[in-house]
Order: structure tokens, then sequence, then C-alpha cells
């Protein structure tokens, strides 16, 4: 478990080398997009927008990158993009990394981008009611808080930007994000991405492992939003445990959760964007984002 710590902080496997993708990608014919939106006051604050034409308001799939909360960049391995072919827009967002302010800095700036983005729907002929977000590792783990968070106003620290606009999203896809901070953390654990997170191992920051973790919500009250997970189970940074308590305790509180576990698989890899996953999720967000 420590080794694995310890690589946790060396990130993310594939997805440090896909966040060093070129910016601007090459998009479909009649898709603009408007980049670097500020949503907030620090510079990493900011968001793009993909914006297919269309007749009617279209659902948003709001896509959150991974990188240990320390690395990563909106620009890069946006796996939502090629939603856009299939009357959607697409929204990718930069959040403060864990040197310039500990959790729960990380989940305030992604809901409030969701408020920015909510509040701003007329203008950009978005949909309000039919939000999605998606995110890999670190960024799964934001949007699974967004999914079974929604109500806890604890997690949006001091980015209360358009308070009176819902940060709640109405469909998430979890890719290997952790949920419990506590067992990423232990007593003793050597400095990694999740201690420098919290600001300290889970004894040091019992509370803010605590409030961190997505587990802590799952079963509790009422059930948010649909919830899809994927995991491989060799996964060597966050155990395939992590998704299946998380699975499990939102299951049993009446929660949509689906857990889609790839044999073999590591942390990214092949596996999560083959044909079927890329159908699957689209599947996903059709259920839940157009009927």
């Amino acid at each position: 478990m420590l080794r694995a710590l310890a690589t946790l902080a060396l990130l993310l496997s594939p997805l440090a080398a896909i966040a060093q993708a070129p910016k601007g990608p090459k998009l479909p014919a009649g898709v603009t997009r408007e980049a670097d939106m500020p949503y907030g006051d620090h510079e990493r604050n900011k968001l793009d927008l993909y914006l297919p034409k269309a007749d009617k308001p279209l659902p948003l799939v709001i896509w959150v990158h991974g990188g240990g909360w320390e690395l990563g960049d909106k620009s890069g391995g946006n796996p939502a993009l090629p939603l856009l072919t299939q009357g959607y827009a697409v929204a990718s967002v930069n959040y403060r990394f864990s040197k310039h302010a500990p959790f729960p800095a990380q989940s305030a700036d992604v809901r409030a981008a969701v408020r920015f983005l909510r509040a701003n729907a007329k203008k950009y002929n978005l949909n309000p009611d039919k939000f999605g977000a998606w995110g890999a590792s670190a960024g799964g783990h934001l949007v699974a808080l967004l999914a079974v968070g929604a109500d806890v106003k604890e997690l949006d620290g001091k980015n209360t930007s358009n308070p009176k606009v819902s940060s709640a999203v109405q469909a998430v896809i979890d890719w290997f994000g952790p949920t419990d901070m506590a067992a990423l953390s232990p007593v003793g654990a050597r400095p990694n991405a999740v201690t420098r997170l919290l600001g300290g191992d889970s004894k040091e920051k019992a509370d803010v492992a605590k409030l961190a973790s997505p587990l802590t919500y799952a079963g509790v009250g009422k059930a948010g939003a649909p919830l899809l997970i994927l995991q491989g189970d060799k996964d060597p940074l966050v155990p395939l445990s992590q998704s299946q308590k998380l699975a499990d305790a939102y299951k049993k509180a009446g929660g949509d959760v689906e857990l889609v576990v790839f044999p073999g698989a590591s942390h990214g890899g092949k596996e999560f964007v083959s044909q079927e996953q890329r159908a699957k999720a689209l599947a996903f967000f059709d259920k839940h984002l157009k009927e």
C-alpha cells in the first residue's frame, strides 16, 4: 500500500502524458470553442466551452482532468469531445492544484464552474437542467463528489460565486477516482498526492479526509446523480476496493450506480477508450440527459 501511495505522487500514468497534449484540439465542423473563460478569481479558474450549432438548448457534459490534484490541464485528453457530434456541448475545467490550496479548494472550483455554466446557460444555448460530468482519477474523485455530495455546502469552500445557482449535475461518469481518502493517507504515510491534497495524513487531517471522501456521502440521505464507475482490477494507484465501496454504499442508499471492472487493467489504458466504452458512455448520457 505505501509503495502504491508513493507511486501516486509520480502521477497518474497515462493521464500525466495525456495532460501534455497540445491545446486546441481539432473540432468537428460547426463547433466553436470559447477558450479560457474565467469562472473565478484564481489563474486556474478557467474553462473551455465547445459549442455545436443547434436550434435548441443543448445538454452539457463537463470534463474534469486528472493529475493527482497537482498536474494536468483542461486542454489535454478530453474523452467527451466526440459527444460534440452527438447533440452535446462540452466543457473542460481547470481547478486549483494542491500547491495553491488544500481541499476543499478543488471541489469548490469544480462546483463554481458548474454554477457559472448554469448561470450562463441561456447565453450559450445550454439546457441548465441537463448537465453531466465526467472525470478521471483526481477528476473522477471530484465528479464523484458532484454526484453524491451535491447538497454539502462545505464542499463549496470559499468559492461561492453565483450562490443562488445549483451546482448539481444530472449524470456522472467516474474513471477510477479515489473515494476513501483516509485509506489512501494512512497514519505515517510518506508524502503523496493525497496527503498534499489534505495537508497531512488522515490522523493530522481527519476532518478534511472525511470531507474529501465521496464515500462519506454515498450512503447518507437522498441519492444524487446517476453514477457510472469504471475501474481496472490491477490499478496500482487507486485500489479497486475504492470504487467497490462507493458503488455498494450508493446502491444501498438507493442511488443509480453501475461499476464496470476491467480485468487486468491498470490506472487508465485502452480498455477505457474502446469503441464499446465510448458507446456505453454515450448511452449513459443519452439516458439521463436526453430522455
